[in-house]
């Protein structure tokens, strides 16, 4: 493979921020483009990487970010679904130029290796219904769809996530 994972470095982090925005914006998941005020958060991976693990999928000859994963664990300020002995990933972002080398499913796999790390029972990620690419993936990875996890971050939008688990 010719990616690697790594931690994000301080001076990607801006570039990281923005390229999570990109993918968000251009694959059609954010229901008011530019103006989503979720944009925010997106573009926030210094913050991400202060609360949460922020990975990177790196090209292994370049150093070039592909794309990357926040890895947060039960309690963590970006842990929305975890409970306890559990943990999740969010915003995973791979640039669309970037795509079908693998580097999605590293960052999933990078999450899984972290977890059994931390000696922590599960993952339980959060996903749209529309992105049945990601599904597939995770699918392949042993997440099973947890319907009973379902749940909505703003509830006026009738936006429902749906939430995956696999255990470790």
């Amino acid at each position: 493979m010719d990616i690697t994972i790594r931690r994000a470095r301080d001076e990607e982090l801006d570039g990281i921020g923005e390229l999570t925005a990109q993918v968000y914006l251009g694959d059609g998941l954010l229901d008011f483009g530019d103006s989503d005020p979720y944009l925010t958060t997106l573009r926030d991976a210094r913050r991400r990487a202060a609360e949460a693990e922020l990975l990177v999928a790196a090209d292994a000859a370049s150093d070039e970010v592909l794309g990357a994963v926040a890895f947060a664990v039960y309690g963590g300020a970006y842990a929305e679904l975890a409970r306890p002995g559990e943990g999740e990933f969010r915003m995973l972002a791979v640039r669309a130029e970037s795509r079908r080398r693998g580097a999605a499913e590293a960052l999933v796999r990078a999450c899984l290796d972290r977890g059994r790390a931390l000696g922590l029972r599960r993952i339980v990620i959060s996903s749209q219904q529309s992105m049945t690419a990601a599904h597939r993936l995770y699918g392949r990875l042993g997440f099973v769809r947890a319907p009973e996890r379902d749940w909505s971050p703003i509830a006026k939008l009738e936006l429902t996530l749906w939430a995956f688990t696999v255990e470790l």
